[in-house]
């Protein structure tokens, strides 16, 4: 991997990989010594999920968020032809690493069910796994822009509370990635 990325024809410097998720990879970025987040679309494949055009779902995605009132990153740039995003960068903790700190609040718990007060009602689901929510200033925020179609079985309280503490799920997830 290069240590420049481009988006849209501007350069940007990889600062560090983030993550690797389902979709795409995460990188800090920095340009004129402002950071942000490049997420690169791979095309790997998935065996417990269907894609279609990943760059069009991203966009549609965040915008079907923003509307539903979702705190989320902005989105600042799409460059469908290298199939990257930028997007800000919120600086702090993952669920999942405060999780593993044991500095968990109830209150990230409180913000994250007070989102779905407005992801059910617009019959929408997010990825609720834990590295998917950041949090600054201990308000949390939704930093995939992933969404679906609402689903029982892939609601919080049915799948995704299963990972927002050190359940045998959680863990079980932690010692197969360490």
């Amino acid at each position: 991997m290069d240590s420049k990325l481009t988006v849209n024809g501007k350069e940007y410097k990889i600062v560090k990989l983030l993550g690797k998720g389902k979709g795409g990879y995460s990188y800090l970025v920095n340009c004129n010594n402002q950071r942000y987040v490049l997420k690169q679309i791979h095309h790997e494949p998935c065996s417990y999920y269907q894609f279609g055009n990943k760059i069009e779902a991203e966009v549609n995605d965040y915008n079907r968020l923003k509307a539903i009132g979702i705190r989320l990153p902005v989105l600042f740039e799409v460059d469908t032809e290298n199939e990257r995003i930028l997007k800000e960068y919120i600086d702090g903790d993952t669920i999942y690493d405060l999780i593993l700190q044991d500095k968990m609040k109830p209150i990230y718990l409180k913000q994250l069910r007070d989102m779905c007060k407005l992801l059910y009602p617009a019959s929408t689901n997010i990825d609720y796994f834990p590295t998917n929510f950041v949090v600054q200033n201990d308000v949390l925020y939704y930093i995939d822009f992933e969404c679906n179609n609402y689903m029982d079985e892939w609601n919080f309280e049915n799948w995704g509370i299963k990972y927002w503490s050190k359940t045998p799920e959680f863990l079980q997830y932690v010692k197969e990635r360490h």
